[in-house]
């Protein structure tokens, strides 16, 4: 499938994103012909984790959310990372921009702990989802029903629990992202 001209987000933290969870996505969606923005609160660099610990690569930053909007973009990804996770879902701009996405009917793929930003957002009644399984309660107080399955799609939102999962969550992305709109997407919104 063929993501040729279409324009990507993908979220990072200054520090605490999950490495392999931001570069593998990236890299698949950029294969696949999309454009993809790294997307932050700062400009610069972020500092990515492996193992949310053990300190990963410097990645550069396109843009901060004062920057952008979800109008400029076709699809969001929100990687994980427990420290990243937990900085952007305390992120008005940040979260906002999510909501944004799930308003306009754009599909967002999160993995492991970027569900956290999701169920900020408001934006998980009524979905099925996965996620790190220590994430489980904050989807069902939110309204969401959580699943243990590698990857999950419910109507454009694709999620995936941890980085073993990562070539069945870039496989759905890539799908969902090429499928476009999901007039569904904005229905826990």
């Amino acid at each position: 499938m063929s993501l040729d001209n279409r324009s990507i987000a993908i979220l990072i933290a200054p520090r605490g994103t999950e490495e392999p969870e931001f570069v593998k996505p990236k890299e698949a969606l950029e294969q696949a012909g999309a454009r993809v923005t790294a997307i932050s609160l700062e400009s610069g660099t972020a500092q990515t984790n492996n193992n949310d610990l053990d300190p990963g690569g410097s990645y550069p930053i396109d843009r901060t959310f004062t920057e952008v909007s979800a109008d400029d973009f076709d699809a969001l990804v929100i990687p994980g990372g427990s420290v990243g996770s937990d900085k952007l879902r305390g992120s008005e701009d940040a979260v906002r921009f999510v909501r944004d996405f799930f308003e306009a009917g754009k599909p967002v793929g999160a993995v492991c702990h970027a569900p956290w930003v999701l169920v900020e957002a408001g934006v998980l009644k009524g979905r099925t989802v996965t996620s790190f399984p220590s994430v489980r309660t904050d989807i069902e107080n939110a309204g969401g029903r959580w699943i243990d399955e590698e990857v999950v799609v419910d109507d454009g939102l694709v999620t995936s629990r941890t980085p073993d999962d990562l070539p069945a969550f870039c496989a759905k992305l890539i799908e969902e992202f090429a499928e476009g709109r999901h007039a569904a997407q904005a229905r826990s919104v």
